[in-house]
């Protein structure tokens, strides 16, 4: 890519897609097509298809999709695995019959079986069943991957997959009902701690395992294998290392202020025991993460405070 290079961002309005347009214009790229939903639903293959035809971009990021946390997940499986199937479907062909020369898939780690070997290799793809809680999700980016794979073998499309961990950072979503576990967290403790309570309630145990990347280390990651990476292999991206949501709430709770206790729901879901990526290929690359988790904690938490009204919850 060269700073005239025409990159399409789609999803720029969320948490990844808005760290990559940062990520972008910091770098000095210029040509950025960005389109609003009410400009193009990217549910719509039609839409998609003329979007793409008028506007003919070079490289294509595709970051939209239908996230959110265990309870998301198991409320609205019929939304994941329809909303990120027919978005990837749209925009992968899109990109390809408009001439793309580029495009990068972002997935997450959640492809991997519940119980693959630690840390999770790339070729732990489709070696045993996925955790129940998000197979729904999980399921449609492993189609996501396999379609990039498709078109890069049959057309010779340059489609690659990468696979981040657990992501935060400015931007996420703050909801208790429908995020993942950290900015929920960050939110719990916050009202907590404005309300005088002195307790909050985490789901589960606090004993299972995550990685977690700060979103604008991410971003990096993704222009850095766009413009270095080609290959029908996946590349997980993180940072190599994991803590239990018990030392999570912990440091949480120290950045927002929060002196009261801990008190863990054993009736709530866990979800996977364990999610930690093997980042040895992404190391081998040239890339690696830069930003702590407490330093993204207290930068995440600055942006929430500073945003609270704005912030999608």
């Amino acid at each position: 890519m060269n700073r005239q290079t025409r990159i399409c961002v789609a999803g720029h309005g969320g948490l990844v897609g808005s760290a990559v347009v940062r990520r972008l214009r910091a770098l000095g790229y210029e040509q950025l097509l960005l389109a609003e939903r009410r400009e193009l639903d990217l549910t719509r293959q039609a839409e998609v298809e003329a979007w793409f035809g008028a506007h003919r971009p070079e490289v294509v990021i595709l970051a939209a999709a239908r996230v959110g946390g265990i309870h998301a997940n198991n409320s609205y499986p019929a939304d994941f695995i329809r909303d990120n199937l027919v978005v990837q479907n749209n925009v992968i062909d899109a990109a390809y019959r408009s001439g793309a020369r580029k495009l990068t898939f972002l997935g997450s780690s959640c492809i991997y079986p519940k119980y693959a070997p630690q840390p999770l290799d790339e070729e732990s793809l489709l070696t045993g069943p996925l955790e129940p809680t998000n197979e729904w999700y999980a399921i449609a980016k492993i189609a996501g991957i396999k379609m990039c794979q498709a078109y890069q073998r049959q057309y010779g499309f340059d489609a690659i997959s990468l696979m981040p961990t657990n992501l935060y950072g400015p931007g996420d979503n703050f909801g208790l009902e429908n995020s993942h576990v950290l900015p929920a967290l960050i939110r719990r403790f916050h009202d907590a701690k404005r309300a005088g309570e002195a307790s909050v309630v985490v789901w589960g145990t606090g004993t299972p395992r995550r990685e977690f990347l700060y979103v604008d280390d991410l971003a990096d990651a993704v222009v850095f294998l766009t413009q270095n990476y080609s290959g029908a292999g996946l590349i997980n991206v993180g940072v190599g290392v994991d803590v239990t949501i018990r030392e999570l709430a912990e440091r949480i709770g120290k950045v927002v202020g929060f002196e009261g206790e801990l008190v863990f729901d054993g009736t709530k879901p866990d979800g996977t025991p364990r999610k930690l990526l093997n980042v040895n290929r992404l190391l081998e690359l040239g890339w690696h993460a830069t930003t702590s988790l407490d330093e993204g904690l207290k930068r995440t938490y600055e942006w929430f405070c500073a945003n609270e009204a704005q912030a999608r919850r």
